[in-house]
């Protein structure tokens, strides 16, 4: 961890209570990241699923095991009985006094339990005025998943209901990207190295983009994904998230609050998007997909142009782009560098690349830099030579993100969490292209998007298509 800011006296949860653990979140990453917590010694504590489905204590064990089955998981039938006898089940609607009455009943001996909210967004409210009403709020936590409402005043209406009950410090906004090794260890790659510095501003920096691109669809979340569409499912909170890391200026020290409040500076300097600046797609076939309207105007693709006002970023462009059914499963982060003032050798060789560097999170997390040499021989002609980490050093070896997180909001360590002012900040930056919606454009399976979205980046060389080899 490069930050270690748990308070001293922050008292560790003693019990955690899953709210949505027949659904699809719990299944595949929540049952593996409580396995993995428990194989390390991290958990020790009590686990509450609760839900519709009508499970008893032994369904709910059976549902982890198989959760860890399909994740792969060599399981340990030691720290699986560990993790199993200390599980229980809850069901009932979370619109019904009985429900939460019988949760208090099963945590009748906890001080501080943590609840983990992986509902639909539309009943945050109602879980939290539930917990509450039983009398379970005091000494809690809570871990809200994303998106954290539908838009600004959503999200403000929403903070206003949870603080009825929940001070902002007992409050964990989670994005789980955040926990990624990768954007982890570029807060050391930017503040832990003297040459990054220099060159990470607006006199070296000619753009920065960000792709988060799935070759797979919606596939079985027809109904969720058509509710929320690509800008809400990751654009507003994962890529943002994504660049106020790369963009923010080194914290005062280690602590929390320091790194939060320079992401919230990023932001709050960030311009609103202006619609001109904002392409929506859709791939073909997805009005086929269960539970899709047949007239669904929902964007499986969205790619935009942020300005950053800022005297280290303003005048240079991020481009932000997030889709499904691309060309590839990938994220990276790409600092594309200005050229020379006056290049020497290139003017008939404007093929070469970019110096650049190039950071990894998915499927692989590994750094790349990007500078030109001269081909061998009696030649001047340059070539671009990537110095990157060999192919087997290059897997995310770290905690799950989920693992990691989890982990964190029990020790009560707010500082891989989403707070208030970056949220709202976040929904005013999309805020103009929510509301000024233009049509999508069909595109392709397999391709990278739709068309326009390459004229968002045209004077300044283009996505990238390909990692590095």
């Amino acid at each position: 961890m490069p930050f270690t800011t748990t308070p001293a006296d922050a008292p560790r949860s003693d019990l955690l209570v899953m709210f949505g653990a027949s659904g699809d979140l719990a299944r595949k990453k929540l049952f593996p990241a409580l396995y993995r917590l428990e194989a390390r010694g991290r958990l020790g504590i009590p686990v509450i699923g609760v839900a519709l489905s009508d499970w008893s204590d032994a369904d709910l064990r059976v549902q982890a095991r198989q959760a860890l089955l399909e994740d792969g998981e060599d399981i340990d039938e030691v720290v699986f009985e560990r993790l199993a006898r200390n599980m229980s089940y809850v069901s009932g609607n979370y619109s019904e006094v009985a429900t939460f009455e019988r949760l208090r009943e099963r945590a009748s001996n906890c001080e501080h339990p943590i609840f983990h909210l992986a509902v639909p967004p539309s009943l945050f409210g109602t879980v939290a005025n539930g917990i509450a009403s039983a009398g379970l709020a005091k000494g809690a936590r809570l871990v809200i998943e994303k998106p954290f409402g539908r838009d600004h005043d959503s999200a403000v209406e929403l903070n206003e209901t949870l603080h009825e009950h929940f001070a902002e410090s007992a409050i964990f906004r989670i994005d789980h990207f955040v926990g990624k090794e990768a954007l982890r260890s570029l807060l050391v790659t930017r503040f832990a190295n003297a040459i990054t510095e220099p060159m990470w501003n607006r006199n070296v920096v000619d753009s920065v983009k960000i792709t988060m691109a799935e070759s797979f669809g919606v596939e079985d979340r027809g109904a969720f994904y058509d509710s929320v569409g690509a800008m809400r499912d990751v654009v507003q909170n994962h890529l943002l998230q994504m660049v106020a890391l790369l963009a923010m200026e080194q914290p005062v020290n280690e602590g929390s609050k320091a790194l939060r409040d320079e992401k919230a500076k990023v932001l709050t300097a960030t311009r609103a998007v202006e619609p001109k600046h904002y392409v929506r797609g859709q791939y073909r076939g997805y009005l086929d997909v269960p539970g899709v309207r047949p007239d669904s105007d929902t964007e499986t693709y969205a790619a935009m142009r942020l300005e950053i006002d800022s005297p280290r970023w303003s005048g240079v462009p991020f481009f932000l782009r997030a889709g499904k059914a691309l060309h590839e499963t990938v994220t990276e982060m790409t600092i594309e560098f200005k050229s020379p003032p006056r290049p020497l050798w290139l003017d008939e060789h404007t093929h070469c690349p970019r110096n650049s560097m190039r950071i990894e999170a998915k499927p692989q997390n590994f750094a790349a830099i990007t500078w030109l040499h001269k081909e061998p021989g009696d030649t001047m002609m340059p070539q671009a030579i990537t110095l990157a980490p060999p192919p087997d050093e290059r897997a995310d070896i770290g905690p799950e993100p989920y693992e990691l997180l989890l982990e964190e909001a029990m020790k009560g360590d707010p500082t891989l969490f989403a707070r208030e002012d970056t949220v709202l900040e976040q929904w005013r930056i999309v805020e103009p292209i929510l509301t000024d919606v233009r049509p999508v454009e069909v595109y392709e399976p397999g391709t990278w998007g739709p068309r326009s979205a390459s004229m968002l980046t045209r004077s300044h060389h283009g996505w990238p298509s390909e990692p590095p080899a």
